[in-house]
């Protein structure tokens, strides 16, 4: 089941995608649960909606989950940094990644370019955004840096 985004608009609006219920229900469990470290989504054509495609478990590494990520497609991503502040508080922070590498066709690049605002829309709680057109765009030290 899916859902079309408050505000009207619905299939008709610009790029006319939707997201997919789970796609909502799998960042609560990441947000609120600490179900995952990441949620990788991908843009199902043939559906017209945006759905997870990964998901990654508490103890994966931020290598783990930028190899979770194509080489040469496009694609949205939540990561849930964990880091220890200078009065020495453990702290969460979730970030939005807009994955869309050089090496992708233009159509993916158009296709997620004009996607991604619904999708954000839908994911209230995401602290930071991070566009990346390669990875030394979304280093850990680029997390670090937007955190500290």
């Amino acid at each position: 089941m899916s859902f079309r985004f408050r505000g009207g608009g619905g299939a008709n609006a610009s790029s006319g995608m939707g997201v997919a219920e789970h796609c909502k229900c799998t960042f609560l469990e990441l947000q609120r649960k600490k179900a995952h470290r990441y949620v990788i989504f991908r843009i199902d054509e043939k559906k017209n909606e945006v759905v997870v495609e990964k998901t990654g478990n508490p103890a994966e590494s931020y290598d783990d989950f930028t190899s979770a990520l194509p080489e040469n497609d496009c694609r949205y991503a939540l990561y849930d940094f964990d880091f220890v502040t200078s009065e020495n508080c453990q702290k969460s922070k979730i970030f939005f990644i807009a994955w869309s590498p050089a090496t992708s066709k233009i159509r993916a690049k158009m296709l997620y370019a004009t996607s991604k605002d619904r999708l954000r829309h839908e994911l209230d709680g995401v602290h930071y955004e991070i566009q990346a057109t390669d990875p030394t765009e979304m280093e850990l030290e680029v997390l670090k840096e937007r955190v500290y």
